[in-house]
């Protein structure tokens, strides 16, 4: 009699102890599961930082601003360069003649002041270029452009509909753009927007992402709810049809 009850006691004691190590199991399972699901609930889907889908290198540190000096730096110099040429008028040819002109000029009186100043003249600095700055440069460019060519054509033969009508839109957009302002215009505003829309998307990420959810939703819902209207009413058309 002893060891039945013993035998029950241990079994009751092994079936709470179960129990009430399942619970808070279960309990926090579906907390966490709802939290991942409303933590990975980003834009287009995805589930890296914005940091890694712009290449998290040095680019990436730039267009982020990592280095607050090198970025403030490369956008002040592309504003300097599109001020120069749209504001002031100045054409390629001649700011790259007024380039060389000062440059003479800085070497014709470096050279002529150290020999009047000094016995021995000192050594004139010279502006040379590596060999190879060109031809990385035409290496950068021709991968860039392969790769956007070889994107627009995996888009148009993937069978994607969606994307399809995005990629043309875009291109479509571009064009509508390109006829408002010119071709440096276009660049300059592209430059400028990668340079502040991803900086300022990841330091406001779940309140751009919680906000295009909710217009995507709303869309969803007034969809949705057209075309229900819309369904009743042919319905309607065709049940006046069939009673005539």
């Amino acid at each position: 009699m002893a060891d039945k009850i013993s035998a029950e006691n241990l079994l009751n004691n092994l079936m709470d102890t179960f129990a009430e190590k399942r619970k808070p199991v279960s309990f926090f399972e579906g907390e966490s599961s709802n939290s991942l699901h409303s933590q990975f609930r980003r834009l287009f889907g995805r589930q890296k930082p914005v940091h890694h889908l712009l290449g998290g290198g040095k680019s990436a540190d730039v267009l982020l601003w990592r280095d607050k000096k090198i970025s403030a730096s490369v956008l002040t110099s592309a504003t300097s360069v599109w001020v120069l040429f749209e504001w002031l008028n100045y054409h390629l040819l001649t700011l790259v003649c007024f380039a060389l002109v000062l440059i003479m000029l800085v070497q014709f009186v470096w050279s002529n002041a150290s020999g009047y100043s000094s016995s021995v003249p000192s050594e004139v600095p010279r502006l040379a270029l590596p060999e190879d700055f060109f031809v990385n440069i035409a290496k950068t460019v021709g991968a860039e452009v392969n790769r956007g060519l070889r994107f627009i054509q995996d888009v148009s033969c993937g069978g994607n509909l969606k994307q399809f009508l995005v990629v043309v839109g875009s291109l479509m957009s571009a064009a509508v753009i390109g006829g408002w302002c010119n071709f440096l215009t276009v660049i300059y505003i592209g430059f400028v927007a990668a340079h502040t829309l991803p900086v300022l998307y990841e330091r406001h990420e779940d309140e751009v992402d919680n906000f295009v959810y909710k217009i995507l939703d709303e869309m969803q819902n007034r969809l949705s709810l057209d075309a229900g209207f819309l369904s009743r009413i042919s319905k309607g058309k065709l049940k006046g049809k069939k009673y005539d």
